[in-house]
């Protein structure tokens, strides 16, 4: 590492910013670097190969007095942190849900970063706040969603469903912004057993505590049982509590399954309750007519979430929460201090009024720039063909002895257990742990894994852009190379 000396590099001055000639000389080497990064990202491996604290241990223990060169700066970024990248770019990231960086998406970051607006209010960035409302009302027509839907982007899907979830007190609870909770009937967030761990860390948030959760049954393919829906919200209100909100889930993480919507909206409807979906990953999946089945129902939902950074080509983070009652949001949300009040505000949307953030990034544009380069057919395209081959890979774990496929794969991603006779259920989730472990340290791939029924099952994540066939048919075989020398072993 740099030692931190005073440097005579000339970019240097006593005041002010990076001299402009220089800004354009670096810039220009960063981009290559990123050209060469995005060209060559498969031959990193994918998982990486540091162990805990190495990377700090080669950093300085205190900033620099002086200021550095850029080259000592850059050299230092690939020596230093590049080895201790996980590489969610490479074509062969199969864990949790796959995301890609996009070359448009990326050149749409870069330009936010120079920009460094903040569109909280309209006047503070007009652009921002119009480029975000109306590429969100494009998205929204390609999910074929109704018009009413307003939506706002955050940064992930955690911070979206928190924010439904808060709008949805509100509207049970009126006087809560007043008074808050305390002396008011303890409230209930109702959603599946497999629904995202983001939707209890809301529940404890919003002051609900853990017993503010239910958890609700599902079925033989994990989707939420509305039976039992039903009879956990007549209890509930047989024991005097109050019904806040349901959340159901298009595509959850552990295996992707679909929630019944439609049966779920009825149910919310007859309570009145607040309904929530999260899509954050399989919503891009809406804009194939052939698997709007799987959507059947959303249309009713109060608010959904759905996050472009996951199968929509988008950089992190970028997070749209729409709703159809964009009135409560705000309700919930507006406080506008004498600082931030400005003649238009009668006429504009304020961003910052439908969330926590005051400060908002620029978002939009490089969504707008993935929309536009790619259009909406290219996107369509490039969802199919991951469908596609998460269907070939599915099909062959069925045809394969000894590996089990763990549930439906409705969308990109396949849940699978290596299963052979005369091991105990326990032994099998260690030897699967083991087979997960030995592929992602060869580096040629990586991919998580969850419990499914209390048994471990693996899940292959297929969404990234620059992901082949070739791709998942070496992970597939590395799967079953080490399965082979650890079961035997």
């Amino acid at each position: 590492m740099n030692e931190h000396k005073p440097s005579p590099d000339p970019e240097h001055r006593p005041v002010g910013d990076m001299p402009n000639e220089a800004f354009r000389a670096r810039a220009r080497e960063a981009v290559e670097w990123m050209a060469d990064y995005l060209g060559g990202v498969g031959s990193y491996p994918v998982l990486s190969q540091v162990n805990p604290g190495e990377i700090r241990s080669r950093l300085p223990t205190a900033p620099p007095e002086e200021g550095e060169s850029f080259d000592a700066i850059f050299a230092d970024f690939q020596d230093t942190i590049i080895p201790g990248i996980t590489h969610w770019n490479h074509p062969a990231f199969f864990g949790y849900f796959a995301v890609t960086g996009s070359g448009p998406g990326i050149l749409g970051e870069m330009l936010c970063a120079a920009l460094n607006v903040n569109a909280m209010v309209w006047r503070s960035s007009p652009a921002g706040t119009e480029l975000e409302e109306h590429v969100l009302d494009w998205i929204r027509g390609l999910l074929g969603l109704p018009p009413e839907y307003f939506g706002v982007i955050q940064d992930t899907a955690s911070s979206s469903s928190l924010l439904a979830l808060a709008a949805a007190r509100h509207r049970a609870y009126p006087e809560v912004r007043a008074r808050g909770l305390s002396g008011l009937p303890r409230g209930r967030i109702y959603a599946s057993s497999e629904a995202h761990s983001s939707i209890e860390k809301a529940v404890i948030a919003l002051g609900f505590g853990t017993e503010g959760m239910a958890r609700i049954e599902t079925d033989d393919v994990f989707r939420m049982r509305p039976d039992a829906l039903r009879a956990a919200i007549e209890a509930d209100l047989a024991g005097g509590a109050q019904p806040v909100a349901v959340v159901a889930t298009i595509g959850t993480t552990s295996t992707t399954s679909v929630d019944p919507v439609r049966e779920i909206a009825d149910i919310a409807e007859k309570y009145g309750i607040w309904l929530h979906v999260d899509a954050a990953y399989a919503g891009a999946a809406a804009m194939l007519p052939e698997h709007r089945v799987h959507f059947d129902g959303w249309e009713r939902a109060d608010s959904i979430v759905f996050n472009p950074h996951k199968w929509l080509f988008t950089p992190v983070d970028c997070s749209i929460l729409y709703t159809r009652v964009p009135e409560v949001v705000r309700s919930t949300f507006s406080l506008v201090p004498e600082y931030l009040r400005t003649a238009e505000q009668d006429r504009t949307t304020d961003l910052m009024d439908y969330g926590v953030a005051l400060g908002r990034r620029f978002r939009s544009l490089k969504l707008w720039f993935v929309l536009r380069y790619f259009g909406a057919e290219g996107l369509r395209a490039r969802i199919r063909e991951h469908i596609r081959m998460a269907g070939v890979l599915a099909a062959a774990v069925d045809g394969a002895p000894e590996w089990e496929r763990m549930a439906p794969t409705p969308f990109s991603t396949v849940a699978l257990r290596f299963a052979p006779e005369g091991k105990s259920g326990e032994d099998q989730d260690e030897l699967n742990l083991a087979i997960t472990d030995a592929v992602n340290r060869t580096g040629h791939a990586f991919l998580s894994h969850t419990r499914l029924r209390g048994r471990i099952s693996l899940r292959l994540a297929i969404g990234n852009l620059r992901t082949r066939s070739e791709h998942v048919e070496r992970a597939w075989s590395l799967l079953q190379e080490e399965a082979v020398r650890l079961g035997s072993a």
